[in-house]
C-alpha cells in the first residue's frame, strides 16, 4: 500500500488520482477527524449522590408551596401524541400516560415554543425573556459541525439549494463551551431557590458547557447533565439504531456522539441505561429525596432527538411499523410516555401529586431531516421554520389542588410565559431591575384572577428570519429571501393562504409590532455559522422538486 502511494505521488497523474479520491471522500475524511477529536474518557456508571432533604416534613404538603416538575421533550411533534387524536404511525403508538396527565389538568391548545430550534427556546423558558434582551439567538454548534454538515449536504442532497457556510463567523465565534446563557441572566431556578426550593436539573442543558454557564451556576442545586448525544452505546445489545443516511446532521451526530453524563460538573461517567429510563430513574430518586420540602425538578429529555435509538424491548413492543426509522421513532415515544407515567406514579405514591404542578412541553416541533411524514400534522413546516409545525408545541399543566381537570385553554401562550407562571405558583417575586417578557398563566390555568388578553403579541426571531403573532394574525418575514407570509390562524390554522399581498393594512400593523420589538435590542452573543434551506411541506427523505417552497434558517 505504501509503495503504491509512493509511486502515485511520483507522477502528476498519480497526484491527480489521490487528490480526486480525497475530494470524493472529503466528507468521510472530515467525519473521521471529528470522530478522532471527539474522543473522551468515560468512567463506569456510578450512583448519583443526590442530596437528601429532611427526614420529616416541617409542614403538611398541602400547606407549603407546590412542588414544580417541568418535563421538556426534544423535537417532539404535535402529532407524536395520541392526546390530540393522532400519534405515531396513525395512532399505533399511543401515549396513555401523557394523555391521562393532560386530561387531569389543562391543555393549552395554542401553545408555542420560544424558538424553532432548541437552545434559544431553552434560554427563553429559563429566563422569561426574548433573545432581543438576552442576545441568545442562535443554537450553539460543536466544533466542525457547520463546516462538515455544509460539505456533506452538497454530496448527500445535491439537488437542493445549498447550505451556505459562514467560515469567518465560525472562526470568530467563541469556543463551543463558551456559547452560553449570560450568567447575569436570572433563571427560574434562581428565583425558586431564593424562595426556598431545592432545584434539580436532569438531562439536556445546551446553554453553555463552561463552568460559569452550567446549571449549578444558573440556580440549580444539583445537575445530572447530558454530556453526550447517544441514548445508548451504538453497539449495546439492548439498542436498536436507525441511521438516517440522507441527513448530514445525523452523520455528524453519530461521528461525534458519546454515551456519557456528569453530576454537578464532575467527572464523566456512563449513564445507567437507556437515557429516557435512566433520567426517569434519577428523577424518582430526586422526588424521594425531597418529598419533605418544596422542590423544582427540570427533566429535560433527549428524546426524540436524533440519533434515533430505542431499546430492543420498546422496538418489539410497538410492532411491525415501517419504515425502520419510524418504528425506532415510535419506540422512543413509548419510552417518553413511560417516563411520564412513572413520575406521576411516584408523586402519587409519595403523597405529593395533589400539590405538585407538572408541566409538559417540547422545545420545538419535529424536524423534517429525520424523513418521517406527519409528525407535525396538521401543521405546515417543522423544526427550523416559524410555520406552526416548527413552533406549535404540546403544553399540558396538571396541579389537582388548583387546576380543574379537563380544562382546554385556547389562549395563545408561549414558553416565555413559563418562568413567571412557575414563580407565581411558588409565590416567588420576579427578579427586580430587568424586564420579564412573559406573563403568568395562573389566571388562565386556575380560572381565577383577571383574564389574559389573547392579543398580547408573541415574537420569534433567528437572525434575518422573524415572526410575530397578535390575536389570530401571524406574520413571518425572511429578509434573506425577501419573503413575507401573513396568515389568519382562526380561518386558516394550517397556513395555506398567504394574505401578505391582499391585507396590506394588517401586514403593516404586524410589521410595526416587529419593528418595535427589535428596537433597542441587545446584539447577538455570537453570529450564525451557516444558513440551511428547510422545506416547508416535504421531508428530507423526499426528492426535492424544483420550485417547492422552503425557507433559509440561520443556525
Amino acid at each position: 500500500m505504501r509503495r503504491w502511494r509512493k509511486a502515485l505521488l511520483g507522477t502528476a497523474a498519480g497526484l491527480a488520482v489521490l487528490a480526486g479520491g480525497a475530494w470524493a471522500y472529503r466528507t468521510d475524511i472530515a467525519l473521521a477527524l471529528v470522530r478522532q477529536r471527539s474522543k473522551v474518557e468515560v468512567a463506569a456508571n456510578r450512583p448519583v449522590p443526590w442530596q437528601q432533604g429532611p427526614a420529616e416534613a416541617a409542614v403538611p404538603v398541602s400547606e407549603r408551596p407546590p412542588n414544580i416538575v417541568f418535563i421538556l421533550f426534544d423535537d417532539l411533534g404535535m402529532n407524536d401524541l395520541s392526546t390530540f387524536g393522532g400519534g405515531v404511525a396513525g395512532g399505533r403508538v399511543p401515549t396513555p400516560n401523557i394523555d391521562r396527565l393532560a386530561a387531569e389538568g389543562a391543555i393549552l391548545t395554542q401553545a408555542y415554543a420560544g424558538n424553532a430550534t432548541c437552545s434559544p427556546s431553552r434560554a427563553q423558558l429559563m429566563t422569561g425573556r426574548y433573545a432581543t434582551r438576552t442576545g441568545f439567538e442562535f443554537t450553539p454548534t460543536p466544533p466542525g459541525f457547520a463546516r462538515v454538515v455544509s460539505m456533506a449536504w452538497g454530496q448527500m442532497q445535491p439537488d437542493r439549494p445549498a447550505i451556505e457556510y459562514h467560515a469567518a463567523d465560525d472562526a470568530a465565534a467563541p469556543p463551543f463551551a463558551e456559547q452560553g446563557l449570560p450568567p447575569q441572566e436570572v433563571t427560574i431556578a434562581e428565583v425558586l431557590k431564593a424562595k426556598g426550593y431545592h432545584t434539580v436539573h436532569i438531562g439536556k442543558w445546551h446553554l453553555g458547557n463552561a463552568p460559569k454557564f452550567l446549571p449549578n451556576a444558573q440556580g440549580f442545586d444539583e445537575s445530572l447533565n447530558m454530556d453526550g448525544m447517544l441514548h445508548l452505546p451504538e453497539d449495546s445489545p439492548q439498542v436498536v439504531n436507525a441511521h438516517v443516511d440522507f441527513d448530514p446532521i445525523d452523520r455528524f451526530l453519530w461521528a461525534s456522539a458519546h454515551f456519557v453524563t456528569s453530576y454537578n460538573g464532575g467527572a464523566k461517567f456512563a449513564p445507567g441505561g437507556y437515557l429516557a429510563d435512566y433520567w426517569t430513574d434519577q428523577s424518582l430518586a430526586v422526588i424521594e429525596a425531597n418529598r419533605n420540602r418544596p422542590f423544582f425538578l427540570y427533566l429535560a429529555h433527549w428524546g426524540v432527538h436524533s440519533p434515533l435509538q430505542a431499546t430492543r424491548a420498546d422496538y418489539e413492543a410497538v410492532g411491525d411499523i415501517g419504515p425502520h426509522r419510524l418504528r425506532v421513532y415510535g419506540a422512543m415515544i413509548r419510552a417518553l410516555d413511560r417516563s411520564v407515567g412513572r413520575i406521576m406514579a411516584k408523586l402519587e405514591e409519595a403523597g405529593l401529586a395533589e400539590n405538585t404542578l407538572v408541566v409538559i412541553s417540547s422545545d420545538n416541533g419535529a424536524p423534517g431531516y429525520v424523513g418521517l411524514d406527519g409528525l407535525n400534522a396538521p401543521f405546515r413546516g417543522g423544526k427550523g421554520t416559524f410555520f406552526e409545525g416548527g413552533i406549535r408545541v404540546p403544553m399540558f399543566a396538571r396541579w389537582p389542588a388548583r387546576i380543574p381537570a379537563g380544562a382546554q385553554i385556547a389562549l395563545p401562550v408561549g414558553q416565555v410565559d413559563l418562568m413567571p407562571t412557575f414563580a407565581a405558583a411558588a409565590g416567588a417575586p420576579l427578579p427586580q431591575g430587568r424586564v420579564i417578557d412573559g406573563r403568568s398563566l395562573l389566571p388562565a390555568l386556575t380560572g381565577t384572577g383577571p383574564a389574559l388578553s389573547p392579543d398580547t403579541p408573541l415574537f420569534w426571531g433567528s437572525g434575518y428570519y422573524r415572526a410575530v403573532r397578535s390575536g389570530d394574525w401571524k406574520l413571518q418575514v425572511n429578509g434573506k429571501q425577501n419573503k413575507t407570509w401573513l396568515f389568519n390562524l382562526a380561518a386558516d390554522p394550517t397556513e395555506r393562504r398567504n394574505l401578505a399581498a391582499s391585507e396590506p393594512a394588517r401586514r403593516a400593523a404586524l410589521e410595526k409590532l416587529l419593528a418595535a420589538h427589535e428596537a433597542g435590542r441587545r446584539p447577538v452573543l455570537y453570529g450564525s455559522t451557516f444558513d440551511t434551506p428547510v422545506s416547508i411541506d416535504t421531508t428530507l427523505a423526499q426528492p426535492y422538486a424544483r420550485g417547492e417552497e422552503f425557507i433559509y434558517w440561520p443556525n
